[in-house]
């Protein structure tokens, strides 16, 4: 006599978690950019099939809309705080000081997803191109408006340009996050991240102490 076999269960596996899947394509596209990481690696990383992940999460471009999310929400969460700082020189100390932790942090991939993670992609991928630009921008506004503000409330001289100092603070930020991967520590990060700060309360005669 022979026995039919139940039919093999396809689709998400029992333990299926969604946050927890997420995380391992953040860490994935965080690792390898956009581009870079392919759908077999995602299967592999979240542990699901191809059609799970879809139904789950939408296509590949979504799932990395939401991966970006939850690492701007999260792992990047610190630039919130930084821009919430009650002086220029403490949202600058704070935004420059925690990057040089998290960076290279031992538990997820050196370097940051929103500036790595699309810089050379093809045509295809335009989108996700324009959508790491956005943040970026949008961190950089908002770190200008600050600075307005700061000078408003006679933090900094009035002869400080909000938008280029902006542009500065941004610039050392990014260019720490290549450090990172090239696999700079994160004492030498913290040593620049503390340079720039003080560099920047000499300029402008930001009246606060600056910890190194």
């Amino acid at each position: 006599m022979t026995l039919a076999l139940p039919p093999k269960k396809r689709g998400r596996p029992v333990a299926f978690d969604y946050d927890t899947a997420l995380q391992s394509a953040m860490h994935a596209f965080w690792q390898h950019g956009y581009e870079g990481t392919s759908m077999s690696s995602l299967m592999d990383a979240m542990q699901m099939n191809k059609a799970s992940i879809y139904a789950a999460y939408g296509s590949k471009e979504a799932l990395f809309q939401k991966a970006v999310l939850r690492y701007v929400q999260g792992p990047a969460s610190f630039l919130t705080a930084a821009l919430a700082q009650p002086t220029a020189l403490a949202v600058i100390q704070l935004m420059l000081s925690q990057a040089a932790q998290m960076l290279t942090e031992q538990s997820h991939p050196a370097g940051c997803l929103v500036t790595q993670g699309a810089l050379a992609c093809s045509a295809e991928s335009a989108e996700i191109k324009t959508l790491l630009r956005g943040y970026r921008q949008t961190l950089e506004q908002q770190l200008a408006q600050r600075f307005v503000r700061a000078i408003d409330e006679k933090d900094l001289l009035g002869s400080a340009d909000p938008a280029v100092l902006a542009k500065w603070v941004m610039t050392v930020h990014q260019g720490m996050t290549v450090q990172a991967t090239s696999g700079a520590t994160q004492a030498e990060l913290f040593n620049v991240a503390t340079m720039a700060t003080q560099l920047i309360a000499q300029a402008y005669s930001v009246k606060a102490t600056v910890e190194g």
